[in-house]
């Protein structure tokens, strides 16, 4: 039988994950965040009173078995002067699926035979009410995810302003699993929203998997600026419970100079240092984990996938 992971996230950090992961022989469930209210999604969810889609639609298209045909169909924006433009083709999709089996997790499980999805996606919440807040260094409040990620300001503390009504299918995924991923990404607005949840904290506490944190390769621009490894170790056990992260996975690939700067000039984005002195109290997997041909710094996604299995099968051994 195989391993079960259970992923939580949302963004491009976790589809991109979920592309390397679901090619190899465990069980996957991803538990995606779904407090963005920008563009097509912000509009979808005003309109049709339902919890955000754009993170769903790229961990669907990440978890197709026919990814390659799907990706340009799915992520295609319309660019028009009707009330389409800016909408995308998977998240008009998602919303009809929602709309015609009740829920938008009823309308996944649907599309999932359609698509030939390699593991399950759950919504963390089906509370369209939910709202992500931030309290940034200066004391002022932020309200919804967009304009927290617009803001670029040093953040303090993220939160719900009321807290949603976490899925059961979630709880019950992370009760049972043999490991729980928290993944790459935008730490304040794609992973701790999975976090800011008692229940989510409760099953995690409870769960006997072990916490893995796959880390960032550069900074976000008011998010994370100067963080080093442990700073984003540290940040996302202050939002965790008794259990806290056990295994890092950290890149140690040399990294391209001239792209490099061009990050820190265009983007102001920079690289995480792995600070591994400050890091006693975690097992450090570190690998080249770079994929850059397409002149921006991501994550190899398949690399990523034989770290996570080569972790599952030496348990055991540790």
């Amino acid at each position: 039988m195989n391993k079960k992971v259970v992923v939580l996230g949302g963004g491009t950090g976790l589809s991109t994950l979920l592309k390397g992961l679901k090619k190899f022989p465990v069980d996957i469930t991803a538990i995606v965040s779904v407090c963005d209210d920008g563009k097509s999604t912000g509009r979808l969810r005003e309109e049709f009173n339902q919890v955000a889609v754009g993170d769903i639609r790229r961990v669907l298209v990440a978890m197709s078995e026919t990814e390659d045909r799907l990706d340009e169909i799915l992520n295609y924006r319309f660019q028009t002067t009707s009330d389409l433009d800016g909408h995308t083709v998977g998240n008009l999709l998602l919303t009809a699926a929602a709309n015609i089996k009740g829920n938008m997790s009823k309308g996944i499980k649907s599309l999932a035979k359609v698509l030939n999805l390699k593991g399950r996606v759950i919504p963390l919440s089906e509370d369209n009410e939910i709202t992500l807040m931030a309290r940034t260094t200066d004391g002022c409040i932020i309200e919804g995810e967009h304009n927290i990620t617009e803001a670029h300001k040093k953040l303090d503390k993220v939160y719900y302003k009321k807290e949603p009504k976490v899925s059961h299918d979630a709880i019950k995924a992370i009760m049972d699993a043999d490991l729980i991923v928290l993944s790459m990404g935008s730490i304040y607005t794609s992973i701790i929203p999975n976090l800011i949840c008692k229940e989510i904290i409760d099953a995690i506490d409870k769960s006997k998997a072990n916490l893995m944190y796959v880390c960032n390769i550069v900074t976000q621009p008011g998010e994370t600026d100067d963080f080093k490894a442990s700073d984003h170790i540290n940040l996302l056990n202050s939002y965790l419970g008794k259990k806290k992260i056990e295994v890092g996975v950290f890149n140690k690939e040399k990294m391209d100079p001239e792209l490099v700067l061009k990050y820190e000039t265009e983007e102001q984005k920079d690289p995480v240092i792995l600070d591994k002195e400050n890091l006693c109290d975690i097992e450090i997997i570190e690998d080249d984990l770079i994929e850059s041909e397409t002149g921006v710094f991501r994550h190899d996604a398949i690399r990523l996938g034989v770290i996570i299995l080569e972790y599952l099968l030496n348990q055991k051994k540790r």
